[in-house]
C-alpha cells in the first residue's frame, strides 16, 4: 500500500517560515520526480516546485527566491522550506510522486493546510 504522508503545515504570520515534509512509503521503485502543488479555495491546483532524482529543480515564479525544495532519495522524502510567507501562499499543499519509467506511477498525498495570516 503506497502512502504519501505530508506534515509541517499550520498557521504562520506574514513573513514567517514553515517546512513541509512528505514521505512516500510502500514504494519499491524510486520516483523520478517529486513535487509540491497547492490549491486555494476556488482555484485550481497549481505547481509550486518539483525536483528530479538528480536534484534538478523547477519553481513557480511566485515562490522563486522564497521557497526551497529538496529530497532525500534514500527515504523517498521531499521537503519544502518556505520563507517570507505571504497571505497569498495560503492553500492546501499536496505532494506528488511520479515515476515515468517502468513501473510507472503517480501518487498524491492527502494535503496539508498552510495558512498565512496575522
Amino acid at each position: 500500500q503506497v502512502q504519501l504522508v505530508e506534515s509541517g503545515g499550520g498557521l504562520v504570520q506574514p513573513g514567517g517560515s514553515l517546512r513541509l515534509s512528505c514521505e512516500a512509503s510502500g514504494i519499491d521503485f524510486s520516483p523520478n520526480v517529486m513535487g509540491w502543488y497547492r490549491q486555494a479555495p476556488g482555484n485550481e491546483r497549481d505547481k509550486v516546485a518539483t525536483i528530479e532524482h538528480d536534484g534538478a529543480t523547477v519553481y513557480a515564479d511566485s515562490v522563486k527566491g522564497r521557497f526551497t525544495i529538496s529530497r532525500d532519495n534514500a527515504r523517498n522524502t521531499v521537503y519544502l522550506q518556505m520563507t517570507s510567507l505571504k497571505p497569498e501562499d495560503t492553500a492546501v499543499y499536496y505532494c506528488k510522486a511520479d515515476r515515468t519509467s517502468w513501473p510507472s506511477y503517480r501518487y498524491w498525498g492527502q494535503g496539508v493546510q498552510v495558512t498565512v495570516s496575522s
